[in-house]
């Protein structure tokens, strides 16, 4: 029975919905057309797109990306999908419309199971895929039983258009993005990111595992006024340098992690769902303690940020022993010379002692360099105090405020201090929502936050430190480097914790969507 909404002129099909109703009309003979995409402003191209789709089976299916899962970066998508569905539904040569809840076109291939599924012409080079999901495509059509065609006589992007005469973006993102792109337009920053696979990288730093549970707050205790919340759901995710490695094997194979865990059971197999067994340099020590940042939370809903009610750690309040330390040094001494360039990861929870500073200082080709202030260290771990050297530097407020031992002070002189006090050759201080400074040489940049919407700014700052680094590393310039730290820290809030690592197909897509001027 053909669904009915008036106000989508009965074409509006659910995704639940779709298969038995397609199956049944392809059981009558039809020929099933199909396109996918986002669809988010509907220009010429995409009704003579729609057009000759349609002409190649006797129905059109429409499938959309739900917005919760468009990866085009931030404020994308511009319309939401009941505009989105609308525009489509309005065309004659469209018959249904499915939004699909996945951010690929796999799901919705199998969901429509095509008889021809539709794609641009631009698509037959699937270098020209910035997600490199087309092959996946492909396959699945093909799987099914389907013949994939490659269309379209009038091209326009929706992106350029958007960015050009839509306030996709606040002013201040539009302006610094149009004047980069000018330098680096999309194809060139694909290209610069395909290079990160060259570099080989060697991650120093505190493992930790950040622990969520979800909870309701029902109120206060009736007796002492304590919070009261009842428990929905536990995860364990993988925190501190072993995020850092997981968002740096995105975009290069050639990462080794050196790091410290205890010796409980559970450990092992938390390593081995993301450490690759040649890159394992990760030390088990039984007198020490793996760190556990247990937070407990209210996850209200999607595009609303985690509630945090409090926390408790795990960690020991002393240095690792003699044998750890050892152990850490010489697993150091094996595998910087062989790194392009070396991160250190410095969460204060007793990886990196004096003799590890020191080392790194004067061994590493490149050293990058994260010296992190946290409730645990607050005013011990101050990085111009640990510290002598580093070639690139990131810092937020309340490291730079240590450093500088002032509450108030101006953020580029200070930045510019640091930089000149580690004899560094790029520096970066993020600051949240307010924009990112990036230093080189005498010149320093703004870079406004890109997402304004946020989930958990929890491994925010170590997303944009991984992917400064390889940009950094490959000597990029510091407003590049800036720009793709920030889209890095734009994908990161929109996580809860380390939930998922820096998506690299994603990642590519939105710079390149916010650089289509």
């Amino acid at each position: 029975m053909e669904p009915q909404d008036n106000d989508f002129h009965g074409k509006l099909l659910s995704y639940e919905e779709a298969p038995s109703f397609l199956e049944n009309a392809r059981s009558e003979g039809k020929k099933i057309a199909h396109c996918h995409g986002t669809f988010d402003l509907i220009h010429p191209g995409h009704v003579y797109h729609l057009e000759e789709a349609k002409s190649l089976g006797d129905i059109l299916v429409v499938t959309l990306t739900g917005e919760k899962y468009v990866n085009k970066g931030p404020g994308r998508p511009y319309f939401n999908d009941h505009l989105r569905v609308k525009a489509l539904a309005a065309l004659e040569c469209v018959d249904y419309v499915v939004v699909i809840p996945f951010p690929a076109a796999v799901e919705a291939i199998e969901c429509v199971r095509p008889d021809i599924y539709c794609k641009g012409k631009e698509y037959e080079n699937t270098a020209n895929d910035p997600t490199g999901n087309i092959l996946d495509d492909v396959h699945t059509v093909e799987k099914l039983g389907g013949k994939v065609e490659y269309i379209g006589t009038v091209v326009f992007s929706s992106t350029k258009l958007l960015n050009r005469h839509f306030d996709a973006q606040r002013s201040t993102v539009k302006n610094f993005c149009e004047r980069l792109s000018r330098k680096f337009p999309p194809d060139r920053i694909k290209k610069e990111v395909e290079r990160f696979q060259e570099l080989s990288v060697l991650v120093i730093g505190d493992i930790i595992f950040d622990r969520y549970s979800q909870v309701v707050v029902q109120g206060l205790t009736s007796k002492n006024k304590t919070i009261s919340a009842r428990h929905l759901d536990s995860e364990t995710q993988p925190g501190g340098s072993l995020a850092v490695y997981r968002h740096l094997k995105e975009f290069t194979p050639n990462v080794k992690l050196i790091g410290l865990v205890g010796a409980e059971p559970w450990v092992d197999g938390r390593l081995g769902d993301y450490l690759d067994s040649d890159s394992d340099r990760v030390i088990r020590n039984e007198a020490f303690t793996t760190v556990i940042k247990h937070r407990f939370v209210e996850i209200e809903g999607h595009d609303k940020e985690v509630g945090k009610l409090f926390s408790v750690n795990f960690l020991d309040d002393y240095p690792p022993d003699n044998t750890a330390q050892e152990e850490v040094l010489k697993n150091i001494g094996e595998e910087i010379e062989n790194a392009d360039v070396t991160i250190v990861m410095d969460f204060g929870h007793g990886l990196m002692q004096g003799v590890h500073r020191r080392f790194v200082e004067e061994n590493a080709r490149m050293m990058v360099l994260n010296c992190q202030t946290n409730s645990f260290n607050h005013g011990f771990n101050i990085i111009n105090r640990q510290y002598r050297r580093a070639d690139v530097v990131t810092v937020d407020t309340a490291e730079l405020c240590l450093a500088r031992s002032e509450r108030h002070f101006d953020a580029r002189g200070g930045l510019a201090e640091l930089v000149e006090f580690l004899g560094a050759q790029y520096g970066f201080f993020t600051q949240g929502d307010s924009p990112t400074l990036g230093a080189w040489n005498d010149q320093i940049v703004d870079c406004p936050a890109f997402e304004s919407v946020v989930t958990d700014t929890v491994g925010a700052g170590d997303a944009f430190c991984s992917l400064a680094a390889l940009a950094t590393a490959n000597g990029l310039p510091v407003e590049v480097a800036t720009f793709l730290g920030q889209v890095a820290g734009a994908q990161a809030v929109k996580i809860v914790g380390n939930r998922e690592c820096i998506d690299k197909g994603a990642f590519v897509k939105a710079a390149t969507t916010l650089l289509n001027y």
